[in-house]
């Protein structure tokens, strides 16, 4: 016959049972943060197609280099460049998520959302080594999830953002747009994305991606592949096959004969969650 646990007695199981509940509760609210944005009017509230990412377009020609990497020391110590990074949230907050808006709109849209909230939220912990410093799993501040901006009077977490909208829309290269502010994501443009530009943008960013030998590595029939591709492969295809030839265009012309060969095999290599620190950027960080 089993038996009850010994490690507590019982009136202390009850306590915890009890306790547990208001503790997490407790740890949730103090450790979320007050939402980005502002919460317009409906009455305010425009498609996305006539959003402005202007504001943003100017930060990132500012403090973002050709390879990704943000200057977080300078643009914290500039008042008037944070200001301007919260004051382009809170435009966000006009967007209308019913109102009508071509697709690529709402492409720029959220991931220019998501890059801005993430580097505000690096800006409010800077200095950091890495996002991974803020992303409790249980108890304490996870960034991903407690740092919502408001659209259309809705709170969006990062983790919103990025699996019930992007990943929604079938485009696989978003993987390679939105950056989580470590060395092993995607580079981070130093520009913002617009509806006009966004498939050239996306098709760039994607050729620079596996450019870079943290994302692909390639030795006899073997492709070392980030494993950005692993974590989302759904979003690529249903098969391996599939996958690779999704990614096939991008790759550098030296390796895409690989992705027809049978013999061919694919392995993951291991993710830099190191925070992409201009102060902080070697050699390595360079294009092939």
């Amino acid at each position: 016959m089993k038996t009850r646990p010994t490690c507590f007695p019982i009136s202390s199981q009850i306590t915890t049972a009890i306790a547990l509940p208001l503790l997490l509760a407790a740890t949730t609210t103090a450790s979320a943060k007050s939402p980005l944005g502002r919460n317009w009017p409906a009455r305010q509230r425009v498609s996305m197609d006539q959003i402005d990412h202007a504001a943003l377009d100017r930060l990132l020609h500012k403090y973002v280099d050709a390879d990704g990497y943000v200057d977080y020391s300078h643009w914290q110590k500039t008042s008037a460049d944070r200001k301007s990074l919260l004051a382009y949230l809170a435009s966000l907050g006009r967007a209308s998520t019913s109102l009508k808006a071509s697709r690529q709109a709402k492409l720029a849209f959220w991931i220019n959302a998501y890059n801005a909230v993430t580097i505000e939220g690096i800006l409010q912990e800077y200095p950091t080594s890495s996002i991974r410093n803020h992303t409790a799993r249980v108890f304490g501040y996870n960034i991903w999830k407690e740092l919502p901006l408001i659209v259309a009077g809705k709170n969006y977490s990062l983790d919103d953002m990025e699996h019930t909208i992007l990943r929604k829309m079938s485009e696989p290269r978003i993987h390679f747009a939105i950056v989580c502010a470590s060395v092993g994501c995607p580079r981070l443009r130093n520009e913002a994305y617009t509806a006009t530009n966004i498939s050239a943008q996306l098709d760039d960013n994607a050729h620079d991606f596996f450019s870079r030998r943290q994302n692909l590595r390639v030795s006899g029939n073997t492709l070392f592949l980030s494993p950005i591709l692993d974590w989302f492969g759904e979003d690529f295809g249903t098969t391996q096959t599939a996958r690779l030839r999704t990614i096939k265009a991008y790759l550098p012309a030296s390796t895409r004969q690989l992705v027809e060969k049978r013999s061919t095999q694919v392995r993951y290599l291991d993710y830099d969650w190191s925070l992409n620190d201009q102060s902080k950027k070697n050699a390595a960080a360079r294009r092939r």
